[in-house]
């Protein structure tokens, strides 16, 4: 049985999609069921729901009965709720971990977002589960944050000018995560795959191809200051850690003007990465601004 965990996420959801339709016999573990119905998951009859949480070490022992392989997301910015699963993990006898990590923990030096994902590999790999990292780059769902300026006033904030970048779609995650899950699991152990899309873009070059998608012209705005810089990101505000790390990432890409590639998605699933145009055409409606009564 396969336990994944983060199922009501974007990469989650594709995963249990994937999962399910290969057959394997699959169990989701969420914190909400009303939400994860509405999530549009695969039904109960085929994919077994179970509330928990990773506050909970009791939840994640019951979750975790009778799993052989888990997909292992945790959020946030620290490493007790990983430090949980994985003893839970360890305790189950579960026999092969796929861990979503980053791209972050190749950096020299490593930013602080990549110590933390460091930090988790780290207790992953001390636990003797074999294990398998997944190391994505930016998502292009990030670019939902976008949406509260945009439909508010038609702008985003860019925070990284000439800084080029490859996102990935979390549905290429989801489909490199069900094949390394389903595969042989001595040939996936410790391996490493950092994930990138295969077109690189500036911020302004995103925000060109929703222009053209939804038929508005969106304006793309310099950040300012650091205040700005987190908003692009976190819309709400973060936590003052979250918001030094973010600000310190986007230096990071402002400075890379090339564009960090990999070929990861396109040898693993034979085929290219799904392009960022793709995406937005699947996601217009979001970008749309609601109509008003």
């Amino acid at each position: 049985m396969i336990l994944v965990t983060g199922a009501t996420g974007n990469i989650g959801r594709a995963l249990a999609r994937e999962l399910d339709a290969r057959g394997e016999k699959l169990r989701l573990l969420v914190r909400d069921p009303a939400r994860a119905r509405a999530a549009g998951l695969p039904p109960s009859d085929r994919a077994e729901l179970v509330v928990g949480d990773f506050g909970d070490p009791g939840t994640l022992a019951a979750a975790l009965t009778g799993v052989d392989r888990l997909f292992l997301l945790t959020q946030g910015i620290g490493t007790e709720h990983t430090t949980t699963a994985v003893a839970a993990a360890r305790a189950a006898g579960v026999r092969h971990l796929v861990h979503l990590s980053s791209a972050h923990v190749l950096l020299d030096p490593v930013p602080a977002m990549g110590r933390w994902h460091h930090e988790r590999e780290r207790i992953i790999r001390a636990s003797g589960i074999p294990a398998t990292f997944l190391r994505p780059g930016g998502f292009m769902t990030n670019a939902l944050d976008w949406l509260p300026t945009i439909h508010a006033g038609d702008y985003v904030l860019d925070p990284v000018g000439p800084g080029r970048y490859a996102p990935i779609d979390p549905a290429d995650i989801a489909a490199v995560a069900a094949h390394v899950l389903t595969g042989h699991e001595e040939e996936e152990e410790d391996e490493q795959y950092v994930l990138t899309g295969d077109e690189t873009f500036t911020v302004t070059e995103q925000v060109r191809i929703i222009s053209e998608t939804i038929g508005r012209t969106i304006e793309v705005r310099a950040t300012t200051t650091p205040d700005e810089v987190v908003r692009f990101r976190f819309p709400h505000g973060a936590p003052p850690a979250l918001a030094a790390a973010v600000t310190e990432g986007f230096a990071l890409m402002r400075a890379d003007t090339v564009g960090f590639r990999t070929d990861t998605v396109e040898r693993l699933l034979g085929r290219r990465p799904r392009t960022f145009a793709d995406w937005c055409a699947r996601h217009a409606d979001a970008f749309r601004r609601p109509a008003t009564a």
